[in-house]
């Protein structure tokens, strides 16, 4: 059984140049669905703290229905839900998309994500020092360019310690692929736990590969920390 546990613990880490490794396809599902919930959460949460409230209210419905749900209901949606409806079957764009599991998958992903990541940089444009924005003003900056300027790029920087939480949380939840039957470290782990029943080896050694990811993102979001928020002090 070792040795059977050792040809999964290639599939772990190792590809034969057909097979994505689950630790390649963990990687893919988390870069993908950070990178899209990124940029759409940019101008949904200038939407968010909009005085106008036919501009928030929809922003504000979005992130609450999808942060008061569980990510594997939204899943389950996304990957047969919507599917069986016959509206999406008959549009061969929409047919096409939705029977792929990696485009269900990494939709449900960045739609979870982007509503975190939306409401973490609105409260943060929120908390922002009122005589910033007042002094961006004065030398005639308004409208877009008070935001491209000085408003979004001071958010995202006080943002940073909240998002390395979303991030981290975001590889943690990569787990339900699963059920997407999407080759990842934890269906490479379930795998290799019912061919050899070597449980605590199997999730083990996935425990240790989500263990390392998680120390390298927080060694990387450090060192940003240290680059773009000198200007509040020393970090710890």
């Amino acid at each position: 059984m070792i040795e059977l546990l050792q040809e999964y613990w290639r599939a772990f880490l190792y590809t034969d140049g057909q097979n994505i490794t689950g630790l390649a396809m963990t990687m893919w599902l988390l870069t993908a669905s950070i990178c899209i919930g990124f940029v759409v959460s940019i101008p949904l949460s200038i939407a968010r703290v909009s005085p106008h409230f036919y501009v928030r209210w929809p922003v504000q419905f979005y992130t609450y229905l999808f942060r008061g749900t569980p990510l594997y209901i939204q899943l389950l949606i996304c990957y047969t839900g919507i599917y069986s409806l016959a509206a999406v079957r008959e549009q061969p764009i929409l047919d096409s998309f939705f029977r792929d599991a990696m485009n269900c998958t990494i939709l449900a992903f960045a739609l979870n994500t982007c509503a975190y990541t939306t409401e973490i940089f609105a409260g943060a444009i929120r908390s922002m020092n009122h005589g910033e924005v007042e002094a961006a003003k004065a030398y005639g900056l308004t409208g877009w360019k008070l935001y491209a300027y000085v408003i979004m790029p001071s958010a995202l920087r006080r943002s940073l310690p909240y998002y390395s939480n979303e991030v981290i949380l975001m590889l943690h939840s990569t787990t339900v692929a699963f059920t997407a039957t999407i080759p990842d470290i934890l269906k490479v782990a379930r795998d290799a736990n019912s061919a050899t029943f070597l449980t605590f080896q199997s999730f083990g050694i996935a425990a240790l590969i989500y263990l390392t990811i998680t120390f390298a993102l927080v060694g990387l979001f450090r060192l940003a920390e240290r680059r773009w928020l000198a200007f509040l002090g020393p970090t710890h």
